[in-house]
């Protein structure tokens, strides 16, 4: 495939500056290349864009789309955190960046009860399971079915055209905590796909997790992936890139997947907005 629409860069928790992105997407014959760093979100962290940079950042980006206008289209987008009564409405973003196109996701799990945050992503399960018990004292149940709350909230308040990882709550757990063979998960899953369907939402297909193996498939797998083909629900495929190295990381593999499961196009967007690329 040759297009990637979720990149970090050094703006946020990315390696590299936001050009040497777009060289290395030059160079493996892409035609597009979105930028989406992490929104900034209002409260410590190490893994957002500051709040004071975010000017930069999408200065930065349109200056390279112009610069590099006749070789590759780049696009200006953000991937906007959502916690409830935390997080500023997407909405707030799209209007202060002109964004191209957001992608709405979920990295931190509030307990509405405690107000305690369970942070599901990084490198370390040390970091998720301190976070599960420390949060929800250890109740999986209790804290998987949040996630899904939350993002199903994110789904009905929030104006954003893709989501991110929706079961990336999967990736440190690699069936230690629960089996996503059990019905209570699978009709968690469900629920969420019918709100994506309803609400006209594209479901990306992230390789991060496995290409840096923190999991064992992709996000989402290919059980659920099968759904989202019966259901007719439109994907797209991304790297989830930190690195420039790893702009079309397990591409390969995972086109051949989803074309066994049945998918014939992926949306890409354009200048004119989104359209479908066969594969």
């Amino acid at each position: 495939m040759n297009f990637n629409f979720h990149t970090h860069t050094n703006f946020c928790d990315g390696s590299s500056e936001p050009e040497e992105y777009v060289k290395a997407a030059l160079e493996i014959g892409f035609h597009s290349l979105g930028f989406s760093g992490h929104a900034p979100v209002p409260m410590e962290n190490h893994f957002a864009i500051p709040e004071n940079d975010l000017e930069n950042y999408c200065r930065e980006i349109r200056n390279l789309q112009k610069k590099y206008s006749d070789k590759i289209n780049i696009f200006l987008s953000l991937e906007i955190d959502f916690i409830p009564e935390i997080t500023y409405d997407f909405d707030h973003f799209i209007k202060q960046c002109n964004l191209d196109y957001v992608i709405g996701s979920v990295h931190l799990v509030k307990n509405k009860e405690n107000n305690g945050m369970w942070f599901i992503d990084g490198p370390k399960p040390e970091t998720y399971k301190q976070g599960l018990k420390d949060v929800f004292e250890n109740d999986i149940h209790l804290a998987v079915k949040t996630y899904f709350q939350q993002i199903n909230e994110m789904i009905l308040t929030q104006k954003f055209d893709i989501i991110g990882h929706f079961d990336k709550i999967k990736m440190h757990n690699k069936n230690h905590y629960f089996s996503e063979d059990k019905k209570w998960y699978k009709n968690e899953i469900t629920k969420t796909l019918k709100l994506i369907s309803d609400k006209k939402i594209i479901v990306e297909i992230n390789t991060r997790g496995i290409y840096k193996k923190r999991s064992d498939s992709l996000f989402p797998g290919k059980e659920v992936l099968k759904q989202i083909y019966k259901m007719g629900i439109p994907i797209t495929l991304s790297s989830d890139a930190h690195k420039p190295l790893e702009l079309s990381a397990y591409f390969d593999e995972s086109v051949e997947i989803i074309r066994d499961i049945g998918f014939r196009n992926l949306m890409i967007f354009t200048k004119t907005g989104w359209k479908t690329q066969r594969i």
